[in-house]
C-alpha cells in the first residue's frame, strides 16, 4: 500500500514539473525507480518511463489544446521526424555506454546556463524562415512568430533518439532548440513540445512494451499520478511570465544534468 501510493505521488510530481515546461517527467521517474528499486535492470527502468510519459503527455496536451497553445503542423512535422529516433533510441538503450550519459547531461548544462543568462532577443539563425505563424490562444493572447521548419524536423530527429534512449523526454532538446534557435515563444514552445513527446512516446511506449521493457504494475500507480500532474502543470504554466518559465526550464534541465552525469 505505501508503496502503491509512494509510486502515485512520485508519477505527480514527474507529470507536474514535466508538463510546466515541456520536458516530460522521465528526469523524476527514471531516478526515483534507480533509488527505489535497485534490482530493476535499466532498460526496465527507462521502459517504465516512457510508459510514464504517455500518459502524462497526453494528459498535458489536452489540457494545452484547450487553451489552444499548442502550433499542431509544427508538432506533427517534428513528430514525424521524432518517431524513428525514437524506435532507434528503443533498439540501442541495451548497448548504452556511460560516456554518452556524461557527455549529454554536460550540454545540458551549457543549454540551461545560456537560458539563465541568454540575450532578450533569441539566436538568428543565417537560415530563411519557411514559416510564419500568428494565431490568438483561448486566453486572448496574441502569437505571433517565424522560424525554419528544416531545422525544427533535423533536431527532432535526435531529440528522439535521445528521448527513447534516456527515458527522459524530448523536451530537455525540443524546448530550448524551439525558444532559442527557431523564436518560438516559450509558452508555445512548452505546450508544442508536450504534443510532439506524446505522439513520439506512443512509437516508443509500443517499441519498449514489444521488447518486454516495461513495468505494468509500476506503470498502474505511476500513470494515474502523471495524467493529474499534467493537467495541474499546465494550468500553471499558462499564467506564468515567459521569462520565469525559461528560468523554471533551465533549471529543471541542470536537475536533468545531473542526474544524468551522477548516473
Amino acid at each position: 500500500m505505501l508503496e502503491s501510493l509512494l509510486l502515485f505521488l512520485i508519477g505527480s510530481l514527474a507529470g507536474f514539473s514535466g508538463a510546466i515546461v515541456g520536458l516530460g517527467g522521465g528526469f523524476i521517474v527514471v531516478p526515483a525507480l534507480t533509488f527505489l528499486f535497485a534490482g530493476m535492470l535499466p532498460e526496465r527502468i527507462v521502459g517504465t518511463s516512457m510508459a510514464v510519459l504517455f500518459f502524462n503527455s497526453i494528459s498535458s496536451t489536452l489540457a494545452y489544446a484547450r487553451q489552444k497553445r499548442i502550433d499542431f503542423a509544427a508538432g506533427l512535422s517534428f513528430a514525424a521526424a521524432s518517431v524513428p529516433g525514437s524506435i532507434l533510441g528503443a533498439w540501442t538503450a541495451e548497448g548504452m555506454q556511460e560516456w554518452f550519459f556524461t557527455a549529454f547531461g554536460c550540454f545540458l548544462i551549457f543549454i540551461s546556463l545560456f537560458l539563465l543568462f541568454k540575450p532578450k532577443r533569441p539566436l538568428e539563425l543565417p537560415l530563411a524562415k519557411t514559416t510564419h505563424r500568428r494565431f490568438t490562444d483561448a486566453g486572448g493572447t496574441f502569437f505571433e512568430y517565424s522560424y525554419n521548419r528544416h531545422v525544427g524536423i533535423a533536431v527532432s530527429f535526435f531529440v528522439g533518439y535521445v528521448a527513447s534512449l534516456l527515458g527522459i523526454g524530448g523536451g530537455s532538446l525540443l524546448v530550448p532548440t524551439m525558444a532559442l534557435l527557431l523564436s518560438f515563444p516559450p509558452h508555445i514552445a512548452t505546450a508544442t513540445s508536450m504534443f510532439t513527446i506524446f505522439l513520439s512516446a506512443i512509437i516508443s511506449s509500443g517499441t519498449h512494451w514489444a521488447l518486454g521493457n516495461i513495468d505494468w504494475m509500476k506503470v498502474l500507480f505511476l500513470a494515474p499520478g502523471a495524467f493529474l500532474g499534467g493537467q495541474l502543470g499546465a494550468r500553471v504554466a499558462s499564467k506564468l511570465p515567459a521569462q520565469l518559465l525559461l528560468r523554471i526550464l533551465a533549471v529543471m534541465l541542470i536537475l536533468v544534468a545531473l542526474r544524468l552525469i551522477t548516473k
